[in-house]
C-alpha cells in the first residue's frame, strides 16, 4: 500500500512511503489469537514462533490481497486446516512465498509486506528452540513433570505451528 499526500518538497521526487499493511494486519490477527488462547507469555520465543507461523498462514492464505475484519471469522476453518498436524505447511509456505516473490518481481515494485513475511519465514526456519520431544516414544520412562521429559532442538516453525493451531481452536 502506498501512502500518498506527503510529496517531497525538496525537489528529490515523489518519495512515496510503502506501508506493509497486509503483513501488519496478519501479525495483529495472529497476536490476538495467541493472546486470547493464553498459551504462553507474550515475551517468550515460543509466543513469537506461534505469532510468526500464524501471521504467515494468515498473510499467505489471503489470495484476494485484502484481509477484512469481517472475513477473519470465516477464515478460521481455512487456517485450522492449513496448520493441522498432517498438512505440509512448510511446503505450502515455500510455494506461496515463491509465487508472491515472482509476482512482485514482475511488478517491479518493492513489496514491504513480502519482505516482512520473508524475514519471519527466515527466522522460523533458521532459529531453533529447545522444546519437548513430541515424537518421543510414550512409556519410555517415568516422567514427573513436563520439564522432566526429553527435549530436542527444533526449528521455531515446528513449535510455533501447533501453538498457532491450538490458539485458533481456543478462539
Amino acid at each position: 500500500m502506498l501512502h500518498r499526500g506527503h510529496e517531497s518538497t525538496d525537489g528529490t521526487g515523489g518519495g512515496e512511503l510503502a506501508v506493509p499493511m497486509a503483513w501488519l494486519y496478519a501479525e495483529y490477527i495472529a497476536d490476538e489469537l495467541l493472546r486470547t488462547g493464553d498459551l504462553m507469555p507474550p515475551t517468550s520465543f515460543e509466543f513469537r514462533a506461534g505469532r510468526d507461523a500464524l501471521a504467515l498462514t494468515v498473510f499467505l492464505s489471503d489470495t484476494d490481497g485484502e484481509l477484512s475484519g469481517i472475513r477473519v471469522i470465516s477464515q478460521l476453518e481455512n487456517w485450522l486446516s492449513l496448520t493441522a498436524y498432517d498438512q505440509p505447511w512448510q511446503d505450502w509456505v515455500r510455494s506461496r512465498m515463491a509465487e508472491l516473490t515472482e509476482r512482485a518481481a514482475g511488478s517491479r515494485a518493492p513489496s514491504p509486506d513480502l519482505a516482512l513475511a520473508a524475514d519471519a519465514w527466515r527466522w522460523l526456519e533458521e532459529t531453533e528452540l529447545l522444546a519437548p520431544d513430541l515424537d518421543a516414544v510414550p512409556g519410555g520412562g517415568a516422567l514427573f513433570g513436563e520439564d522432566d521429559g526429553p527435549k530436542v532442538w527444533t526449528p521455531a516453525w515446528r513449535l510455533g505451528l501447533p501453538l498457532g493451531h491450538l490458539a485458533i481452536h481456543l478462539f
